[in-house]
């Protein structure tokens, strides 16, 4: 199973990918596991319905020069870079082990 560590090493990946820039100009400015509210992992699209259930994950905020990008994972390691104007912050205090 995919950890915090393993899925914020794939996650540097991409935002190199992403960004052009070189993974030792990233900075992870957090990471940790949290709970989503739903099956969206906290980056709900449009017009789409997502199980109603929680959902075990990380969040890993990525600083890429003057870009901050937000990540949102499952525990199974799938995540999606989310934008800012879709993204729904965890649950608080609802973590699940």
């Amino acid at each position: 199973m995919p950890t915090l560590e393993t899925v914020t090493e794939s996650v540097l990946d991409d935002a190199a990918k992403r960004t052009g820039l070189e993974r030792s100009r990233l900075v992870v400015e957090s990471a940790a596991a949290v709970t989503w509210a739903d099956g969206s992992i906290g980056c709900p699209e449009p017009g789409m319905n997502y199980t109603m259930a929680l959902v075990p994950g990380y969040r890993i905020i990525v600083r890429a020069g003057e870009q901050r990008l937000d990540y949102h994972a499952s525990r199974r390691g799938h995540f999606v870079l989310c934008p800012a104007g879709r993204s729904i912050d965890p649950l608080d205090g609802a973590a699940i082990r």
